[in-house]
């Protein structure tokens, strides 16, 4: 419940009041400016497009130097740990949490959680999926529409849905 008011309630309400502001360096950065204090930590120079979501925004740990374009989806069952330099493209999802089963049905399954880690100076390009247990090394390259699921080493072009290593940067 504290985590509510103390970190939800006043970022969505940032947000909120921000979403009208145009998508330009002044307004990302004053987006990020009034954000920054409710997330478990965050670096310098935080950018905020549009239309964001942040559920949980008490695990997310965000380092200097983060960019999310419009219409990203964080969400924090567990902790979310990006690091410095990272950009995130239009529409991309963060879930580290995944729905089980109960017999034919993932309506009421038991969440599966655990702690996403993406490495400094990593691009997620647009419509990404990251899912929970992922880990991301750094410098690399996350194609455009890929789903992430496991571990990805350092500095490669990563794509695909499953996502596979392409080549190495």
């Amino acid at each position: 419940m504290w985590n509510n008011i103390r970190f939800q309630w006043p970022l969505h309400t940032v947000l909120f009041l921000t979403n009208w502001l145009p998508d330009n360096v002044i307004f990302l950065r004053l987006r990020g400016f009034l954000a920054r204090g409710f997330f478990a930590s965050c670096g310098e120079d935080l950018r905020l497009g549009r239309d964001l979501t942040f559920y949980n925004s008490a695990k997310i740990v965000l380092g200097s130097h983060v960019y999310f374009a419009k219409g990203n989806w964080i969400s924090a069952g567990d902790v979310v740990e990006i690091g410095d330099e990272v950009m995130f493209g239009p529409g991309s999802i963060v879930s580290s949490a995944n729905h089980t089963r109960i017999g034919s049905s993932f309506r009421y399954g038991e969440p599966q959680i655990a702690p996403i880690k993406i490495g400094n100076g990593v691009w997620v390009s647009g419509n990404c999926t990251i899912t929970a247990g992922s880990v991301v090394g750094e410098g690399t390259l996350i194609g455009a529409n890929s789903v992430v699921r496991d571990t990805v080493p350092a500095g490669v072009l990563y794509a695909g849905v499953p996502g596979k290593v392409i080549k190495t940067l």
